[in-house]
C-alpha cells in the first residue's frame, strides 16, 4: 500500500446556521442519541454536541444581511473617526461648562441682566 491510499481524503462541507438548527433539535428528540444523529447525517460527533452548546448559549444564529461586508481597514478608519468625533463632543461640553460658569460669573458681577433675553432656552445647559 502506497501512503496516498493509506490516507483518508475528507471534502469538508460547511452547513448554514438553519441546518445546523434543525440538526441540533433533532438531537433533542425523544429516544434519539447524539452519535446516532451525527452518523445519520454524517457529521462529527464533536461538532454537533459543539452546536448544541453555542445553540443554548444562544451563539448558533444566522444572520441575514445581503449587504457588502466591511473591510478591516474601513472599520478601523471608522473607529479613528468614530474616536475623534467622541474627543471633539468632550470638547465642545466643556466649552459649554465654561461658558456657563462665565455667564454665572457675570451675572452674580451684575455685568450680566439675570433676565433672560426672548428666545433663550437654558434647558440644553442644564
Amino acid at each position: 500500500m502506497t501512503e496516498m491510499s493509506k490516507t483518508r481524503i475528507v471534502k469538508r462541507r460547511f452547513l448554514t446556521a438553519e441546518q445546523k438548527m434543525i440538526l441540533v433539535h433533532e438531537s433533542y428528540e425523544p429516544m434519539k442519541t447524539v452519535a446516532e444523529i451525527a452518523r445519520k447525517y454524517d457529521i462529527g460527533v464533536s461538532s454537533l454536541v459543539k452546536w448544541r452548546t453555542k445553540a443554548l448559549n444562544g451563539g448558533l444564529m444566522s444572520v441575514n444581511d445581503t449587504g457588502p461586508v466591511m473591510s478591516h481597514t474601513e472599520a478601523k478608519k471608522l473607529k479613528k473617526e468614530n474616536k475623534k468625533l467622541q474627543q471633539l463632543l468632550g470638547k465642545k461640553m466643556m466649552q459649554i461648562e465654561i461658558l456657563q460658569e462665565m455667564i454665572a460669573l457675570g451675572r452674580e458681577k451684575k455685568l450680566i441682566s439675570p433676565l433672560r433675553s426672548p428666545g433663550e432656552d437654558n434647558s440644553l445647559f442644564e
